[in-house]
């Protein structure tokens, strides 16, 4: 049997409206989320939970402001503005979104020295952060993702499945993307689907 589980891809306060890193129309996605969870036996989420020092921040090169790029472990690494701060309200899931079927939640971006747009590594891939590890404990094959944001999470997770062996379907309606350039999300989807990615809707 082909067991599937839903992973939503940080939902939190900071990605949505009125947060330190919005992405456009964020809490549009809730309620297909909230949905979707009711479909699947497996619900996983992932929380962006970086240290206050994390070098992805403009914050913490002086000099340096958001939207500019530096190099991370040989990398380029666009600098975002201070985001999901563990522990901090900004890193919550947001209110609206229903918790009680989440079996699983995946804390990324960790380490200060290198960003982690993937649930599965980092961008460097030096570490794993156990996603597969419990995929392949539960017997599960099939993932689908959906979340914030598309052109960089969502993206990032769903080539980083395709790798490893797992069938990946990306639910579109119950995505958005951050579009720091016109057409950064459609370009996303283009990528994934030449790659093996399934395009779904959950509607």
């Amino acid at each position: 049997m082909n067991k599937k589980a839903l992973i939503m891809i940080d939902l939190q306060n900071d990605f949505c409206e009125g947060g330190a890193l919005a992405v456009p129309g964020g809490k549009e996605v809730i309620p297909l989320a909230n949905d979707l969870q009711h479909h699947f036996n497996c619900v996983i989420a992932t929380k962006d939970w970086h240290p206050k020092d994390h070098l992805s921040f403009a914050s913490n090169h002086p000099g340096k402001s958001v939207g500019e790029w530096v190099t991370l472990h040989d990398l380029p690494q666009i600098l975002w503005p201070a985001h999901c701060l563990q522990d901090s309200e900004g890193a919550d899931f947001v209110s609206e979104l229903e918790t009680s079927r989440i079996q699983h939640i995946v804390y990324k971006g960790t380490d200060k020295h290198v960003d982690s747009y993937s649930a599965f590594f980092d961008n460097a891939r030096l570490r794993a952060t156990g996603l597969e590890a419990y995929l392949r404990e539960q017997g599960i094959q099939s993932l689908y993702l959906l979340g914030l944001a598309t052109d960089y999470c969502v993206q990032y997770t769903a080539l980083d499945a395709l790798s490893l062996g797992f069938d990946v379907h990306v639910i579109v309606d119950a995505c958005r993307g951050v579009e720091l350039q016109p057409g950064d999300t459609q370009k996303a989807l283009d990528c994934m689907k030449a790659g093996g990615v399934v395009l779904t809707s959950g509607r």
